[in-house]
């Protein structure tokens, strides 16, 4: 619902219901015209969001009005006209349309109940997609009048109808004040009014964002472009204001730049304190940021700005210019006024977005540091060999790994003494000569440690060899997160039969594999893949064990991160110049003597003298850390809003707030009903719950303040796409953007982010505030639209000052034509070291799989995780072969509480989880389509079955009792009474154990 108790809601919408009023010239008529709210008085679904309210007074049957409208929306004269009386509610059939445009409507109608009110809807649309993405159709016009009423209109009838008002169906939906377009007449006069220079500027108010790009609002016409702007702002507050900016021609290389602000008595307000978010900023990962703004002719061009006010500025009227650029044109001044006052901002005013003070936000670098989050430990480099958590990195005087290993025990609970060796050589690169087919050999002076923290080593080395040069630059962070940069310069021309990079794994770390176009499970004996950007998000793979392995990625220097989540195809990988190579390129893995070698190659090519290429790539080192399966016990997700005390009589521990609920109505935007969820929360916190948000990057709710600053960003913001959807949508936003998803309970439209961009600093910040003025315990993350750089951001901030900071992530099965047919784990693999929880997802199967896909693309230990399952309840027998269950209370069929319930009495916290993948798991079957994980403390054990045999079938258990610890001749097999589990019985140790098909069993032996 649009709340009007919001102050900056009451400040529309008392600009609305004041009545205020102004002057619409037209050919036909003069009049005073008010915009109104239409407190959602009609079916706007039916009947559209803006209708006029007119007044008949003539004597006639035959009404006629024209409706100055100014509409900014295009062909007018192709969407229908309902007339409805306003004493009946009826509608009127009798109507005849005589002139349409986007400057006024001259319509007759029968007035039915004689003199009165009747109000015109001039925007109706109907859905005809799906709810949650509508494709708004604006009805096109019909012919209802009868035939002798058509007759009956008088040639010449004169208007006898007046406009009482413009209702928009709420304050949302109004086009007033920045949507009411200026008439052609109006423009022209302007333009021959300012005659002089190719611009003119309209500095404007933050409380009237600039919406329109094509046409010149109502309002501008009234004030006249200008070069002052006035306003005020207190100590501390980030002060956005807009320079309207108008094309008379094409402007080029639009810059602005500013000078201080000082008072008369020599108070300064420096220029470096005064920025334009549209010209330069910091990017999402720290960098330098500038944009080149180019104005089309006759549109119109919002530039941002903010003065960013000290705290300790003294208060009084400072002074300044800032000073717009054009290619070729000449340079214009704006005097700046800005009134500081005595009042000391609350936060920099970032409590009061309505006042686009989070603008700032878009150039934040907060927790940009290489700070190590835990349960990481600092880098320590001994030698040539780099330890991190599990991990050790042994570097080659190449600058490539010379080896790469890994301490985590098969059970992914704990660390080994013992390394497991992922490489059976180096990482190494060959560049074959395409006249000689001999390999080039290179000359390294080693590699030189560039910079040293305790989250990160970088280093760089200097190959050569006959008319080649190649520089590889390395970094390594706590993570396990290994990025090269290669670069192959070209000393002289050389003609190459091919450029291949070779990772030789062991084959002990090779076992699985997922991405090049296969499902996760066990790798494949050979894998012959070729580059296809255009349809598939495919630019790597992930091979190991569960206790090693490697997730590689090839890219170039202008790799750009894809659209995901049904998105895909609409901006879809760059193919990497260098490995791409046209179509030449592409990844071969197959056995090769003692190892499983993956062959990235790129094919024939001839490099010219400085001619340079980047063959770049990035190894992922997995595990992250260990499972901790004893937060996978005690912390249990409630995943609905709902009463604080009922979800406490459930068992859960936390709570996932989705969004389209009243505590978070707009999707990836909790700003505006944040009391309420403090409220919440605080409740929460005294009962023992803890509660996390629906809040990730991938599309913005239309609700955000900054929407239309951000409009102003072009696509660096907004993706562009062919628009439509919800109807909001197509009226103020008008065009160029991709429609997402909608709530249909609170109308909530979202558009589709672009991707890598400065709203990744706004986010970051965002989740800053939240966890310090709302108290948020964490986020729940549907699917990421952002890499790891945002990630590790989000986790500083989410664990500062000791808060939980808990992730999950959930994600469709993005294997599919829309996302690209890439694996969810390995799209969301460099997001894993910071994740609490994965629930992977819709449209995952757990039924038509086996356990080896089980293993690697949903339950998570591979990566040091835990998982839940979705999609129609999951399989409730086999998740808990990997210590899952379904989460609460997603669907009624698969309520998790009674196997909570046995993780309760049996004691599952401290337990050892002993997987099936395990070689001495103590306690085995004689099928390996019914594998079995234990769960182990003193004493007892609890074990997990579940079957992937096609058909009914009965097992045997193998026991290997002195590793357990239990005098065989005293132990019982129990199967406890479990409600849409299983019945309770009692098992002999050498029984055969029926097992259903798609089923299986917890038995507790003691």
């Amino acid at each position: 619902m649009y709340q009007t108790n919001h102050p900056s809601r009451n400040f529309r919408r008392g600009l609305l219901l004041a009545g205020l009023t102004f002057s619409f010239l037209t050919t036909a008529l003069a009049q005073e015209l008010k915009y109104t709210n239409g407190n959602n008085n009609w079916n706007a679904d039916s009947l559209g969001n803006h209708r006029a309210v007119v007044s008949f007074n003539g004597a006639a049957g035959v009404a006629r009005v024209i409706i100055p409208w100014r509409r900014r929306d295009e062909h007018p004269e192709l969407k229908r006209i309902i007339v409805e009386d306003a004493k009946t509610k009826q509608k009127v059939t009798n109507v005849k349309t005589l002139t349409l445009n986007r400057e006024q409507g001259d319509i007759c109608f029968e007035p039915t109940s004689g003199k009165g009110d009747y109000y015109i809807y001039y925007l109706p649309s109907k859905n005809e997609g799906r709810d949650n993405y509508p494709k708004g159709v604006y009805l096109a016009p019909e012919q209802t009048a009868d035939n002798n009423w058509l007759q009956s209109i008088p040639a010449g009838i004169k208007p006898n109808t007046t406009v009482k008002q413009l209702e928009a169906i709420d304050s949302f939906n109004t086009f007033y004040p920045m949507e009411v377009i200026a008439t052609e007449a109006e423009r022209k006069q302007l333009l021959l009014k300012h005659p002089g220079g190719g611009y003119m500027l309209f500095p404007e108010d933050r409380q009237f964002p600039i919406k329109m790009t094509d046409d010149l609002p109502q309002r501008w016409i009234k004030k006249g472009p200008s070069q002052s702007f006035s306003g005020e702002a207190d100590k501390g507050e980030y002060y956005a204001f807009q320079l309207g900016v108008y094309a008379r021609h094409e402007m080029k290389d639009v810059q602005i730049s500013f000078a201080d602000l000082k008072t008369t008595g020599g108070q300064t307000i420096p220029a470096t304190q005064l920025n334009c978010i549209n010209t330069t900023g910091t990017t999402y990962d720290a960098k330098p940021f500038s944009a080149t703004v180019n104005i089309p002719e006759g549109k119109v061009q919002a530039l941002w700005c903010g003065i960013d006010v000290p705290e300790n500025a003294a208060a009084g009227i400072y002074k300044g210019i800032a000073t717009i650029k054009a290619a070729g044109m000449p340079a214009m001044p704006i005097r700046i006024t800005l009134t500081v006052t005595n009042k000391l901002a609350v936060n920099s005013g970032f409590n009061e977005p309505w006042k686009q003070t989070r603008l700032k936000w878009l150039n934040s670098t907060l927790a940009q540091d290489d700070a190590v989050i835990a349960p990481y430990t600092p880098l320590e480099m001994k030698d040539s060999v780099i330890s991190l958590l599990g991990r050790k990195v042994g570097i080659h005087k190449d600058g490539f790994p010379a080896q790469i290993q890994t301490f985590f025990t098969p059970e992914m609970t704990s660390l080994s003494a013992q390394p497991k060796n992922i490489f059976t050589e180096p990482v190494h690169f060959h560049f074959i000569e395409a006249a000689t087919g001999k390999d080039l050999r290179w000359q390294s002076n080693g590699w030189k440690v560039t910079s040293q923290t305790p989250g990160k080593i970088s280093w760089k080395a200097v190959n050569t060899t006959a008319g080649l040069e190649m520089e590889v630059s390395g970094t390594l962070e706590f993570d396990g997160f290994l990025d090269y940069t290669v670069k192959v310069t070209a000393l002289e021309d050389v003609s190459l039969k091919d450029i291949t990079m070779h990772l030789p794994f062991d084959k002990g770390a090779a076992k699985y594999m997922m991405g090049l176009n296969q499902k996760g499970g066990v790798r494949p004996e050979k894998i012959d893949w070729k580059w296809d950007v255009k349809n598939k998000n495919q630019d790597g793979a992930w091979i190991g064990d569960v206790n090693a392995g490697i997730q590689f990625n090839l890219r170039d220097e202008n790799y750009v991160r894809p659209l995901n989540t049904n998105f895909y195809l609409q901006k879809p990988l760059l193919l990497p110049t260098s490995w791409g190579n046209g179509d030449k390129g592409g990844i071969t893995v197959g056995e090769k003597g003692k190892a499983i070698l993956v062959n990235n190659y790129s094919g024939e090519r001839t490099l010219h003298k400085g001619e340079v290429l980047y063959y770049n790539f990035h190894l992922i080192i997995t595990p992250f850390h260990p499972v901790n399966t004893d937060f996978q016990w005690s912390t249990r997700f409630y995943h609905r809003y709902n009463n604080l005390d009922s979800i406490k009589t459930t068992g859960a521990t936390v709570v996932n707030i989705h969004h389209g609920n009243e505590i978070n109505p707009w999707i990836n935007y909790p700003f505006i009903e944040w009391k309420a969820m403090k409220d919440y929360i605080a409740e929460a916190h005294q009962k023992g719950l803890k509660v996390k948000i629906y809040n990730t990057v991938r599309e913005l709710s239309n609700h955000a303040w900054e929407t239309f600053p951000l409009r102003s960003l072009g696509h660096e913001v907004y993706s562009p796409g062919k628009g439509g959807g919800f109807s909001w949508l197509q009226e103020h936003v008008g065009k160029d953007y991709i429609a997402a998803w909608f709530v249909p309970e609170f109308k909530d439209a979202a558009i589709i982010n672009s991707g890598m961009n400065r709203w990744h600093n706004y986010y970051v910040e965002g989740m800053n505030w939240l966890v310090q003025n709302v108290g948020i315990d964490g986020i729940y993350l549907d699917d990421v639209a952002f890499d790891r750089v945002t990630m590790k951001r989000v986790k500083r901030v989410l664990t500062k000052d000791n808060h939980p900071g808990i992730i999950d992530l959930h994600s469709a099965n993005q294997y599919n034509k829309s996302d690209g047919f890439i694996n969810s784990a390995v799209l969301y693999m460099e997001h894993f070291p910071y994740l609490n929880r994965l629930w992977f997802g819709e449209y995952f199967d757990y039924e038509k799989n086996n356990p080896d896909f089980f293993l690697t693309e949903v339950s998570g230990i591979p990566f040091g995780l835990m998982g839940e399952m979705l999609q129609d309840g999951g399989n409730q027998w086999r998740g808990m072969v990997y210590g899952m269950t379904n989460r609460m209370p997603w669907t009624a069929t698969s309520d998790p509480r009674p196997i909570w319930k046995v993780w309760d009495d049996f004691g599952m916290q401290g337990t050892k989880m002993i997987g099936y993948w395990v070689e001495n798991n103590p306690v085995k079957t004689n099928n390996p389509l019914v594998p079995a994980t234990i769960y182990r403390k003193d004493g007892a054990v609890l074990v997990s079955l579940a079957s992937w045999a096609p058909e009914n079938t009965t097992i045997k258990l193998t026991i290997d009792w002195k590793a357990l610890g239990i005098d065989p001749t005293k132990a019982t097999i129990t199967a406890p009474d479990i409600r849409n589990f299983q019945q309770g019985q009692v098992f002999g140790k050498d029984a055969s154990i029926p097992v259903e098909k798609n089923k299986g069993w917890l038995l507790i032996i003691k």
